[in-house]
């Protein structure tokens, strides 16, 4: 299996990975600000669960078929963009009790879709990985696996916190619904257009 030494190197590498902002941060902010600290958890366990079935691509050797064609790559990040901007027009159109009611249980659902369509991460994955992994020591999809599983767990716990903290701001600007409601769909705006202009590499 892993290495223990090798999982020792990992552990700061893929936690020192987590806490740079990205997209996946930026979203579960965003769902923290809009519905509260629930969601926040739910859109962290999407993007955990996306970061799994990234890695688990990788590990089957799918990953690299998709990185390898260029009008696959464009697909997934188009409609990543298309998502995001239907979230970004849907938050601007409901009122604050509907866009409650009818967001905070996808809020899990959400982020799920927004990491499969990030094709970024399929590039991430397939040049970060592979460093740690040691054929010899054991089948290299269990070892992609238990790597995926470090990533998404410390993923989990600081996109978590970072929108757990962010729902506490939310609460002040509740008050002034359109004026948050503007910066959530701000913020799917923004990775919209961040997801658009991605270069494959």
């Amino acid at each position: 299996m892993v290495d223990p030494l090798t999982l020792l190197a990992f552990v700061p590498a893929a936690l020192a990975l987590n806490l740079t902002p990205g997209a996946d941060m930026m979203f579960c902010l965003g769902q923290g600000m809009r519905f509260g600290p629930k969601a926040s958890v739910a859109a962290s366990a999407g993007i955990s669960l996306g970061g799994m079935v990234h890695v688990t691509l990788a590990g089957l050797g799918l990953g690299a078929v998709i990185a390898a064609v260029p009008w696959a790559f464009d697909v997934i990040r188009w409609v990543g963009v298309a998502y995001l901007l239907w979230l970004a027009v849907q938050t601007l159109r409901g009122g604050a009790a509907r866009q409650d009611l009818a967001l905070r249980p996808s809020a899990f659902r959400g982020a799920l879709i927004v990491s499969l369509t990030n094709p970024k991460v399929i590039l991430f994955v397939l040049a970060f990985v592979p460093q740690f992994v040691v054929p010899d020591a054991g089948p290299v999809l269990a070892q992609f696996l238990i790597f995926g599983a470090v990533l998404s767990a410390g993923g989990f716990v600081i996109n978590a916190t970072v929108g757990i903290f962010a729902s506490g701001l939310g609460r002040k600007l509740a008050k002034g619904g359109q004026a948050l409601r503007w910066i959530s769909s701000g913020i799917f705006v923004a990775l919209a257009a961040r997801l658009a202009v991605l270069e494959r590499t």
